[in-house]
């Protein structure tokens, strides 16, 4: 899907709205990263490069100078390069870029330290994401000891440095009518494939066997990778928060918690779900799944304007350590057990997290000390969960090593939440009805 650069041009001028008076803001595209020797990790740009730009390309810098005569948005990039071309694709190239991405001007790459202290001379305000990456920051200080070398006549280099990521976070953080679709799409094809996994699931398959159906969805339906490493987790793995291994045989009477998502067009999904290996549920399997389905849907009931984003995690806490008081799993009364965290032995992370174009997406959420309040636009995940490690003797046996986690990507819109990843089962009776359609 191609990017719709007239959007991205709206989100420079929103910026360049916010910036201080006769300022200037720098981004950098996303370093290469080697994955080993002389081989690169599959390229990704930058989220907040794309975010104003579209550009996939590596090599380039943007630059934003409101109220600039010649020009507001300058794009450096690689210039058009035949042989370069012939090993590792096409380059749009500056003249292309220029009209492609609705940008003023655009210079070759090789030009920058040429032509980059003369656009920050005279600006009094530097913007940009200070401390990120070393290389550009030493590169920013050196364009800016160029100004200052010539302060003697009459140049005005810049007195304040300021961080760009406050000002361009807080407006990812609202979601457009386009960013919603593309999310849309990328939660569908999550959902489709989570539900290929429960689908192929049986004792005796391995568990990047799972993972391989759910890649193989992916990239068939239009995502070009996964939003993060896939966790598939059987059996006691599951009690491995961020267990990534994937190489374990799912034994009989296994729980198989996956949380996988693919990226589609830059945006991420981020969906788990907890299923048994065998297709049915053992009842102290079900016993443990019913306290977090409730709790995630309980917390996304309450994905609404005005509310305050810790909100939904606090009735998880609330539910799940109630559900977990009645199994006698927790001893105590509901109050002492939130108060001393009890809970926490078995529910040891937040019940969410901002999702757009990073799984664990940018954006506040506290506000002067203060839970900020959910808005339409904003996306969360709803994630509650148990754990109850294998080696926990304080616990009755028949409970160590069940491992669940119910994962759903929340939009909040104007009145009801939107639940995106919808489409893959989470209640008991349909998760065992699609997997006792296929023989196990």
């Amino acid at each position: 899907m191609t990017s719709d650069f007239r959007e991205m041009k709206r989100r420079r001028k929103e910026l360049m709205a916010h910036m201080e008076p006769n300022s200037i803001a720098l981004l950098a595209s996303a370093s290469p990263k080697m994955r080993n020797n002389d081989a690169e990790y599959q390229y990704r740009q930058n989220s907040d490069f794309y975010y104003l730009t579209g550009f996939t390309e590596k090599q380039a810098v943007l630059a934003l100078i409101p109220g600039r005569k010649h020009g507001e948005v300058v794009l450096f990039c690689q210039e058009k390069d035949k042989l370069k071309e012939l090993w590792t694709g096409i380059l749009m190239g500056p003249e292309v870029a220029r009209e492609e991405l609705l940008i003023d001007d655009a210079f070759p790459i090789t030009d920058i330290n040429d032509i980059m202290p003369g656009l920050i001379e005279g600006r009094e305000r530097v913007y940009y994401a200070m401390g990120k990456d070393s290389q550009f920051d030493q590169q920013v200080m050196d364009w800016v000891k160029v100004v200052r070398s010539h302060t003697g006549k009459g140049v005005h280099p810049p007195g304040e440095f300021l961080v760009l990521d406050h000002l361009l976070h807080e407006q990812r953080l609202i979601k457009s009518s386009k960013e919603i679709k593309l999310m849309q799409k990328a939660a569908g094809i999550s959902a489709e494939a989570h539900k290929r996994a429960m689908a192929i699931c049986k004792p005796g398959i391995m568990e990047y066997q799972l993972e391989a159906e759910m890649l193989h969805e992916f990239y068939r339906s239009g995502s070009r990778a996964p939003a993060y490493n896939s966790i598939v987790a059987s059996g006691d793995n599951a009690c491995i928060l961020h267990y990534d291994v994937n190489d374990a045989e799912v034994a009989d009477g296994d729980l198989v918690l996956i949380d996988a998502g693919c990226e589609f067009a830059y945006y991420a999904s981020d969906v788990t779900r907890t299923f048994p290996a065998n297709g049915t549920f053992s009842p102290e399997q079900k016993a443990i799944y019913e306290i977090v389905l409730k709790a995630n849907l309980a917390a996304i009931d309450v994905v609404r304007p005005g509310v305050a984003w810790d909100e939904p995690h606090n009735i998880t806490v609330k539910i799940i350590t109630s559900g977990l008081i009645k199994l006698g799993i927790i001893k105590g009364s509901l109050a002492q057990a939130i108060k001393k965290e009890t809970y926490k032995d078995f529910y040891m992370h937040k019940a969410g997290h901002w999702l757009g174009l990073d799984v664990h997406d940018v954006g506040d959420y506290r506000i002067d000390d203060k839970w900020r309040l959910l808005e339409p636009g904003m996306v969360t995940t709803i994630e509650p969960g148990i754990y109850i490690a294998p080696d926990n003797r304080k616990v009755a046996s028949k409970w160590r090593g069940i491992g669940v986690r119910i994962e759903d990507d929340v939009l909040v819109t104007r009145t009801d939440p939107k639940v995106l990843s919808k489409g893959v089962p989470k209640e008991i009776k349909e998760i065992e009805s699609l997997m006792t359609q296929t023989t196990h």
